[in-house]
């Protein structure tokens, strides 16, 4: 009596688990059992297994036929698990030779036809299969999708037939090929916003240091088709960091054409979105917006009007780039180093100031509006701006501004200036590693005293300063560069 084995993977976030799919079939009672804390989906699969053998031609035996998903004490979740149990059957059944699924480690979806199907994780799967050096065998649509995860034997076959077939040596697979890039949609161009230049060069700002950002003005006044030029603004992702963003919408089944993702990601979740689908979790945990967002953009238009517990949520990954999501049965992370636009209005009906058109409960309108935003997320925002809506005539004679394009080239050559001097964007370096020449210290020290800022204030208005000086290609932060940084730090 021998146990046939083959390889697969569970998931923690977007780390591949080991897991060994060991098939044991025995005299006894005709049964299909499959254990090791295997949830619906993949109890489920013996059905999926059964009708897909048929549709071959190949009976399961009348005998005890045991499933163990190994290590037992790991949750097994989702349909990805019927290609191995099925080669594992077969295997046992001495139809695959085992010394061929040795090399490889499998995951897959089967229809009752035998068709393998798309499966979330192809991904981080292959990374595991390249740790374990081994292969990996995946549905043919995702074959292109799981060569980003390394330099290995990639089987990426249409059907459980065709990959039988290939095991006997009747029909040999051919390695997939990269799918081309997909054509981009252009961003929206800067050019087209008129006036605002205050606006825009915050903008411009935000960009190049990576920092966070609110906007505050009335209806109407462009927040939004600000905020929505940035990604225009913005150098294409590292080859590590399309890597690393590629997985994170491989594991949430978001991965369109199984291409990487080269730009960085724009997500805009509406208001009414709760704790969970802003950070991710729920009950089969996935990632939430701030990671579909890692290394991209956050927009969070209406800013007050999300829940008070899903703005809180936000503090913790602004400081340390990821979110830990704790369970009574496990303890996942997954990396969020997003960069936050918000956007918001003056008051509840939006008219602070016009007193035309302010509503009768000003001011009180504006305290309860604005009562969701704490203290301590404020104090993350680096950049708070004002913006005031543009004159009628100025929409039609006021001229076109500068091209994404040249902006853009400013802020590359910021943004390299930071990254050979330090690795890293200004939001993110230590204060520590800023220097300071001592009239610029003294005017730091004086305004942090008015303005009341605390230790993380000062950080990041520093950090702010940092990104000036480099945007005007300067060695040091000077008394200028601090003097605009302390514009965006006014509540």
């Amino acid at each position: 009596m021998s146990i046939a084995r083959v390889l697969t993977f569970s998931f923690s976030g977007i780390d591949p688990v080991p897991v060994e799919v060991q098939v044991q079939i025995t005299r006894g009672l005709p049964a299909f059992v499959i254990v090791g804390l295997a949830d619906k989906a993949v109890t489920e699969s013996r059905e999926r297994v059964r009708a897909a053998l048929v549709s071959m031609g190949i009976a399961l035996p009348p005998k005890r036929i045991l499933v163990n998903l190994a290590p037992a004490d790991i949750l097994k979740e989702g349909t990805h698990y019927d290609l191995p149990i099925a080669l594992g059957i077969l295997c046992a059944m001495d139809i695959i030779p085992e010394e061929e699924l040795m090399h490889y480690a499998a995951l897959g979806e089967l229809s009752l036809d035998g068709a393998i199907g798309s499966v979330n994780g192809v991904i981080s799967a292959a990374i595991g299969a390249a740790t374990e050096e081994r292969g990996l065998i995946c549905p043919n649509d995702q074959g292109s999708e799981a060569l980003l995860g390394g330099d290995i034997d990639i089987l990426a076959p249409s059907s459980l037939s065709v990959l039988l077939q290939h095991f006997t040596g009747k029909q040999i697979l051919s390695k997939p090929e990269f799918m081309p890039l997909p054509s981009f949609v252009k961003d929206p161009d800067l050019s087209e916003v008129k006036g605002m230049e205050g606006a825009k060069r915050a903008l411009e700002i935000a960009a190049a240091g990576g920092h966070s950002m609110l906007l505050i003005g009335p209806p109407g006044a462009g927040k939004s088709m600000l905020a929505a030029r940035l990604p225009s603004l913005l150098p294409d992702l590292t080859s590590q960091q399309s890597l690393a963003v590629t997985r994170i919408y491989s594991s949430a089944g978001l991965l369109p054409n199984s291409a990487p993702i080269i730009r960085p990601p724009f997500r805009s979740p509406h208001h009414s979105a709760s704790q969970v689908a802003i950070t991710g979790g729920g009950a089969k945990v996935k990632p939430g917006e701030i990671s579909l967002a890692h290394h991209g953009i956050l927009f969070l238009d209406e800013f007050p009007e999300f829940a008070r517990n899903a703005l809180e949520a936000l503090r913790q990954p602004l400081e340390t780039g990821n979110i830990s999501i704790a369970r009574a049965t496990s303890h996942i992370t997954y990396p969020a180093h997003f960069q936050l636009i918000a956007a918001m209005n003056p008051c509840r009906c939006g008219y602070l100031g016009d007193t035309e058109r302010e509503c009768h409960r000003v001011p009180k309108c504006k305290e309860e509006y604005t009562r969701k935003i704490s203290g301590p997320l404020l104090d993350r925002i680096d950049l708070i701006t004002n913006i005031e809506p543009i004159l009628p005539k100025d929409i039609v004679n006021v001229a076109s501004g500068e091209k994404s394009e040249i902006v853009a080239r400013r802020v590359k050559a910021a943004r390299d200036r930071q990254l050979t001097r330090q690795n890293m964007l200004n939001n993110e370096i230590n204060i520590n590693h800023i220097h300071l020449d001592q009239d610029v210290a003294q005017m730091v020290e004086k305004a942090s005293l008015q303005l009341k800022l605390s230790a993380r204030g000062i950080t990041r208005l520093l950090r702010v300063a940092r990104t000036i000086s480099d945007l005007a290609l300067k060695d040091d932060i000077d008394i200028p560069s601090v003097a605009e940084a302390l514009t965006f730090r006014q509540r």
